[in-house]
C-alpha cells in the first residue's frame, strides 16, 4: 500500500518537508484557491504538482474536485458545471494525476458536533453527538418535522442539553455543524442551510440517487480516455442529518453505485471511519467484494455509542476491525498483482489524527488534520502492514 498524507496546501500548518519526514511518499491534496464549479486550469495543476515533487513527493490523489450543488440537484447551470468538471478531469489526467476521490453529500458533509472533544489521556479528538445535534436541528434551526427524525430518549436529552448550554456554546455548535470541516464545499448561515435542505428533502433518496448516476454517466466515459479513476468518498456520517437523503453510506449503496456504471473508471473510496460509522457495514466484507474498484482508502477507526452519536478513537482502538479491513486490501493487492495488472498501489492515508502534545491550543490546526496525532496513526497503521506483510512471505 501506499502512504499518502492529507496536505491542504502552501498555507497548511504542516509542510512538506514535515510530510517526507513522518514517511509518507504520497500527498492528497486540491486546488482550494479554485471556485466549486469552475474547470481546473492546466497551469494551476502542474504548479502545484512541480511544489509537491520538489520535496521528493508524489500528488498520489485528489481529494476532491468539489461539485457544485446544482450537479446534485440539477439545476441552474448543472450542464454547465458538468462541462467545467470534464475539463478538469482531462487536464488532471494530462498532468498525470490519476486517481480523483470526491463525494455527493448534500448540504453538509463531514459533519461533527464536537471539534475539541477531549479524551481520557487529555488528547483532543472529533466527536458526533447525537443528541446535540438534535437539539440544533429541533430547536436552534427549528426544522419543520425535525422532532420526528429522532427517538424520544435523544430528544429528551437534546432538550436538556439546550437548557444547560450557555449563549456562546449553542453559537460554538451551530459553527461546527454548519461551517464543514476541512476538504467540505462550502458552509452555510441559518437561513442558507435552512433554503438548501429544504430542495434537498424534496428530492428524496432516490431523486439524489438518479443525479448522481446521471453525473457519472456523463464523467465516466470521460475518465476513461483520461485514465482517470472517480473513487467515491461515502457520507459522512453515513445516516441522513436533518431529514436529507444519503446515497453512498452502505454496501447495497456502494454496489448499485458500481452496478450502474459498470467502468474500471467509477471506483471507491473505502472510508473506515465513515462506511463504520454504521454497525451494519462490515468493512472486511466490503473491501472483499469491492477490492477490484478499491482505489483509495481512509484508514480511521471510531467508537460507537448506541444512539448513533460516535467518536475518532486511536486507529487500532476502536469498533472497525483495522487489522482485517488490511489484511484484506492486501489480499486484494496481491490479487491484481497475479492477475498482471497495472494499476498501482492502493493509496492509503492516516484520516484524521488526535490533537496532542504542544499542538494543543497552537492556532491554524485544521481540525482532524494534527501532525502528531497522523504520524502516530501512521506508524500504528504502517506496523500492522508490515507484520501482515512479512508474515505473508514467510508463509511463502
Amino acid at each position: 500500500m501506499k502512504e499518502t498524507w492529507r496536505w491542504f496546501g502552501p498555507k497548511d500548518t504542516v509542510s512538506l518537508e514535515n510530510i517526507a519526514q513522518a514517511g509518507a511518499t504520497g500527498i492528497v491534496t486540491s486546488l482550494h484557491h479554485i471556485p466549486t464549479g469552475a474547470a481546473w486550469p492546466m497551469k494551476d495543476i502542474l504548479e502545484r504538482k512541480q511544489l509537491i515533487e520538489a520535496s521528493g513527493l508524489e500528488w498520489a490523489v485528489i481529494e476532491s474536485i468539489p461539485l457544485h450543488n446544482d450537479i446534485k440537484t440539477r439545476t441552474g447551470n448543472y450542464q454547465q458545471y458538468i462541462d467545467n468538471y470534464k475539463e478538469s478531469i482531462r487536464n488532471v489526467g494530462a498532468a498525470g494525476i490519476y486517481d480523483v476521490c470526491y463525494n455527493f453529500m448534500p448540504v453538509v458533509d463531514w459533519t461533527r458536533t464536537n471539534l475539541n472533544y477531549t479524551l481520557p489521556n487529555n488528547a483532543r479528538a472529533l466527536r458526533f453527538e447525537m443528541s446535540d445535534f438534535a437539539a440544533y436541528d429541533a430547536y436552534i434551526l427549528q426544522r419543520p418535522g425535525a422532532e420526528e427524525s429522532y427517538r424520544p430518549d435523544v430528544l429528551a436529552k437534546a432538550k436538556a442539553r439546550l437548557d444547560a448550554m450557555s449563549n456562546e456554546e449553542k453559537i460554538l455548535l451551530e459553527k461546527n455543524i454548519i461551517a464543514g470541516l476541512p476538504g467540505g464545499e462550502g458552509s452555510y448561515d441559518r437561513e442558507g442551510i435552512r433554503s438548501a435542505i429544504d430542495l434537498f428533502i424534496k428530492m428524496g433518496d432516490e431523486g439524489m440517487r438518479a443525479n448522481l448516476f446521471a453525473f457519472l454517466r456523463e464523467i465516466i466515459p470521460v475518465a476513461e480516455e483520461a485514465g482517470v479513476r472517480m473513487a467515491i468518498h461515502p457520507d459522512d456520517p453515513p445516516f441522513s442529518l436533518f431529514g436529507l437523503p444519503r446515497v453512498v453510506s452502505t454496501a447495497d449503496d456502494a454496489r448499485a453505485l458500481l452496478n450502474a456504471v459498470p467502468s474500471p473508471s467509477n471506483g471507491l473510496t473505502l472510508c473506515a471511519g465513515s462506511y463504520g460509522a454504521r454497525c451494519d457495514n462490515d468493512l472486511v466484507a466490503m473491501a472483499r467484494e469491492f477490492g477490484e474498484r478499491i482505489y483509495f482508502v481512509h484508514l480511521r477507526n471510531i467508537k460507537r455509542e448506541e444512539d448513533g452519536s460516535f467518536f475518532e478513537s486511536d486507529h487500532l482502538d476502536g469498533d472497525n476491525d483495522m487489522v482485517g479491513l488490511i489484511d484484506a486490501l492486501l489480499n486484494e493487492e496481491e490479487r491484481r498483482t497475479k492477475a498482471g495488472s497495472n494499476l498501482p498501489a492502493i493509496s492509503m492515508r492516516p484520516d484524521h489524527g488526535h490533537l496532542m502534545g504542544n499542538e494543543i491550543g497552537k492556532t491554524g490546526i485544521n481540525p482532524g488534520y494534527s501532525y502528531a496525532g497522523r504520524m502516530k496513526g501512521l506508524a500504528e497503521l504502517r506496523g500492522v502492514i508490515h507484520a501482515l506483510s512479512t508474515l505473508r512471505a514467510r508463509a511463502v
